[in-house]
């Protein structure tokens, strides 16, 4: 018997990095998973991996921040599984630039995606997430859900070069207080975990200079410095950057019954205080 045994659960951009740990985790403990990325590939990828390991799993492919995905995303869920119990809000990724060389399209693709996007999720969630509470007081049963959005360091201590993402990510905490107010009743925990460096293909320093990656039809620049990596594994009390795995399980701790009583938080994921 697994912690999170028949749970259905959705993870956004799981098709890769940390996405894939958290799918890969929670299915481990018995969930069935609704995998999603901007690409087909990779969420086909994971839902084979997901569905090898003897877990159940479907697929919905596409970008998080278009109009119509969160209602397709939650319909999906419906469509396979019948309900909701936990969802984390993961898709993401940095366009960094300093704010007088940052443009328009950078400010609003980065709030679009790490904050418009979960708040449409949870918006289309909203009824079915209600329909279940009742469902549960009517049968006379307590039944937690929970909801785990991801933040970040640098909305925690701001970031030079990402005022775009430090926002939205200091957002993000913002919704997760908000929710954990209105939901309570319905016994959702809302909780957020904040990453520090987790070693991803988005912070990889072996990444040759100028090495992009296409997200929406925009060439992302990606990688690290080297120089910073070391800098940052001198400051941090456990002397390294986390692993997706690593990020995964701190995710996995909100999901788990014995966080029932916890809801509204925020904890910073990042080998110790920055």
């Amino acid at each position: 018997m697994g912690k999170l045994d028949g749970k259905v659960a959705l993870v956004t951009g799981s098709g890769r990095g940390i996405g894939q740990a958290i799918a890969l985790k929670l299915a481990s403990e018995g969930a069935r998973l609704v995998v999603n990325d901007l690409d087909a590939d990779p969420a086909h990828e994971t839902v084979e991996l997901l569905r090898k390991a003897g877990a159940e799993a479907v697929a919905c492919v596409g970008s998080v921040t278009a109009p119509d995905f969160a209602e397709r995303y939650i319909g999906t869920a419906i469509k396979a599984f019948g309900n909701i119990d936990i969802i984390v809000n993961n898709a993401g990724y940095t366009w960094d630039d300093v704010i007088q060389r940052m443009t328009d399209e950078q400010w609003y693709a980065i709030l679009d995606c790490h904050m418009t996007a979960p708040f449409r999720i949870l918006r289309a969630a909203y009824p079915h997430l209600k329909a279940q509470y009742q469902a549960d007081q009517d049968a006379g049963r307590e039944v937690f859900r929970k909801i785990v959005n991801v933040s970040s360091v640098s909305a925690l201590n701001g970031n030079a070069g990402q005022i775009n993402y430090s926002s939205a990510k200091s957002g993000v905490i913002g919704m997760t207080r908000a929710m954990s107010r209105e939901w309570g009743r319905l016994k959702v925990n809302v909780n957020a975990v904040a990453f520090g460096l987790i070693h991803t293909r988005m912070t990889d320093a072996d990444a040759k200079a100028g090495a992009t990656v296409k997200i929406e039809g925009r060439d992302i620049r990606v990688g690290i410095n080297p120089e910073l990596i070391k800098t940052h594994a001198q400051r941090c009390p456990l002397g390294r950057g986390g692993t997706p795995e690593e990020a995964a399980g701190a995710v996995y701790l909100f999901c788990l019954p014995e966080s029932n009583y916890i809801t509204g938080q925020i904890v910073a994921v990042a080998g110790g205080p920055q």
